[in-house]
């Protein structure tokens, strides 16, 4: 098992609800594929340049280990979820 960290940031368009409904989501997916070290939730933040028309985005850092084929399927996860706007994700060595 490997350490990662993936910053996520998503669109606050649809309200405060779907939000949280897409954070829970990819916690829960994170969690089934490995162990959440921690969620370290920054909230709604402006962005410094604008992102498909919108100035703000609901920002979240999550710290897991998962197995190291597992980033590569959380980030296809990502790139097909609508009201994600960025993400990152990097090995931590420690």
């Amino acid at each position: 098992m490997a350490k990662y960290e993936t910053m996520i940031i998503l669109s606050t368009s649809s309200g405060e609800e779907a939000t949280k409904a897409l954070l829970e989501k990819f916690t829960t997916l994170i969690g089934k594929n490995g162990e959440i070290l921690s969620v370290d939730e920054w909230g709604k933040q402006k962005l410094a340049y604008e992102i498909n028309d919108e100035k703000e985005a609901y920002y979240t850092l999550v710290t897991f280990n998962s197995k190291e084929d597992f980033p590569a399927e959380l980030d296809r996860v990502f790139g097909i979820t609508e009201g994600v706007l960025r993400t990152m994700t990097i090995a931590k060595n420690v």
